[in-house]
């Protein structure tokens, strides 16, 4: 990857979580929505699960390739 000047997320196929302060966060490259409630949002990425924790979350929308969740983000975990 390094000689081929590549990036990594895309050679490796990891999830890019973009967070824009509290209120909402971009997701690309996940596999899957595995829990969706108003308090927890849980990702399947290829190589862990992505937690959303917090209050009002919800999906704005989201396709194949990526996502949008907005509310009070109160915390992010890998698990």
């Amino acid at each position: 990857m390094e000689s081929l000047k590549l990036p990594k997320d895309t050679m490796l196929g990891a999830a890019i979580v973009t967070i824009t302060g509290n209120r909402e966060a971009f997701i690309e490259n996940y596999k899957g929505i595995l829990e969706y409630t108003t308090e927890s949002i849980v990702l399947q990425g290829k190589n862990a699960r992505i937690c959303f924790e917090g209050s009002g979350l919800s999906i704005d929308y989201y396709t194949n390739e990526d996502m949008k969740i907005s509310g009070k983000i109160d915390a992010l975990r890998y698990i």
